[in-house]
Order: structure tokens, then sequence, then C-alpha cells
């Protein structure tokens, strides 16, 4: 189908696009890389009156050693990520789900920005960032501000994000050393995951350490899975823990599979990638 009528404005900085979406009021959306928004507005999903193109602005584009942190500007492309020997040796999660998204097409237009904004619990990465405890950087018309991940996703396509406001920085934590993981399961290569799971295993004193799981396509928004974590803290197995991987979840049934398929895949996928992430730490 034809997208409905809109108007285009290209923005030159971050500024330009917050004072374009005040102009503009609540019917205009940025656009990035497209592969989120474009096909909604072809289904008529989504019929913005106006565009406002951010993916020309260099200085969203960046991935840089922050000491404990890395920090990735927002229209930084997939592929870039993937590629990037900072975030394969600080954070390679992300580096390696930047890998996983899409196909070569979305790897190479999509952005960082643009995949989290757009709130897709079927999103591999905005589960990942949960599970890292990441923070955003978002600016508006009174400045910028720091949202934590877990705050950031409000529900299906929803996030902490206002209508004149946009995201313009990622901010992950250095591993060191840290076990991780990403297991989804996904009928096509290039497929949004059915089920997703993220893990990640800090050192600490304890027998299991600190550990954090998220979950994808699991409910509204991706989502800790609080039980798991609960369970390897109080000592027990991992094959243990992931039986509560479905704990306060809330799958929808689809084609791609019914809300009970997506309840026992949690649990297979949790189990596969504990015990991933515990022998890389």
């Amino acid at each position: 189908m034809i997208p409905a009528e809109f108007e285009y404005e290209v923005a030159e900085s971050a500024e330009h696009a917050v004072a374009l979406l005040g102009e503009h009021g609540d019917d205009a959306k940025l656009l990035a890389g497209g592969h989120s928004l474009l096909p909604l507005m072809r289904l008529r999903l989504a019929y913005p009156s106006v565009l406002v193109d951010v993916g020309r602005i260099p200085a969203l584009n960046y991935i840089r050693d922050e000491g404990d942190t890395i920090a990735i500007g927002a229209l930084t492309r997939h592929e870039g990520m993937h590629f990037d020997e900072t975030l394969q040796q600080g954070c390679p999660i992300v580096a390696d789900v930047a890998g996983e998204i899409g196909d070569p097409q979305v790897r190479n237009c999509g952005t960082i920005g643009g995949s989290l904004a757009h709130g897709d619990p079927a999103g591999d990465l905005p589960s990942v960032m949960v599970a890292l405890d990441a923070q955003f950087v978002v600016q508006g018309p009174g400045g910028t501000r720091t949202v934590a991940a877990r705050d950031f996703f409000k529900g299906v396509f929803e996030t902490d994000l206002s209508a004149q406001e946009m995201l313009t920085e990622v901010r992950v934590p250095k591993l060191r050393g840290a076990g991780w993981s990403y297991v989804k399961f996904a009928h096509r290569a290039q497929d949004w995951a059915t089920v997703g799971v993220a893990v990640i295993a800090r050192r600490s004193n304890g027998a299991s350490g600190e550990v954090s799981v998220a979950l994808t396509s699991m409910g509204e928004t991706p989502l800790r899975a609080r039980g798991v974590e609960e369970a390897l803290a109080a000592g027990r197995s991992i094959s243990e823990a992931a039986e509560r991987a479905d704990e306060g979840t809330n799958p929808v049934s689809d084609p791609m599979g019914s809300a009970e398929y997506r309840r026992a895949m949690s649990k297979v996928l949790t189990a596969r990638a504990l015990e991933e992430a515990l022998s890389r730490r």
C-alpha cells in the first residue's frame, strides 16, 4: 500500500529535530533508518502528517569508551555496532545481538535509537538493554534527561519519550569479565523473536553471582525475569530457576506461537542462556 500524504523535513542536529517536532505538533514523527515506521505507514497503521528525517546527523553516529561505560549515539547502525571493537571487547552482548537483527539491509540502515524508540516488545535490543541496566539520554525542549532502560518501555510501541523528545544516546556498562548470553527462537533468521532471553552474569562472592535475566516477546514490554533471578540468588539450580521464567509474564497468542507455547519456550531458552552465560563468566 501507499502511505498517506505527509510533509518532509530534514533535521541538521538534535536541537533542530526537537524544534521541528515542537513546530509541527504531535502528528510529527522522527525518521532514522525507517525499517520500523515505514512498514506501519504503508499499512496505514501510522499516518504522521510530518516526517522529520534525523538520519543525516553525523554527530549522533558514534561509539565511545567512557571509562566504566560505552556511549552509543542513537544513529549508530546495527552493522556498525556488530563490528565495533570497543563494543566487542567492552560489552560483547550488544555487538553480538546487533549482528542478529533482521537481514543485511536492516542492519546497514537500522539504528539503535530507532529500534529502542519504536518500543516493540519483540525487538532484541530492548530486552538486552533491560538486562544490562543501560541508561538512555533523551533530548527535549527543556534540555536532556537520563532514563533507565527498565523505566523507558511503557507498553506495546509506547516509550517514555514525549512527542517533542528524541533519544540521542545509549550508555551500556562494560561487562569486565561478566558472562553473557542472548538466546532466541524465530521461525526464520530475519523474523522478530517468538521468544528471547538475555542474561548477564556478573561475578560476586555468592555461589551464582549477580545474574540479570530479561525476556523478549513475553509481555507488552521487555521484562525482567525476577523469579529466575530470585531462585538463582537463593542457590537453586539452573533447571529449577528456569522453571520460574514465565512468572509475571503475559505473552500473546499469534501466528508465531500461542501464549502457552511461549511460556514453555521461555523456560527452555532461559536454561540455555543461563548455561551459556555462566560458562563465559
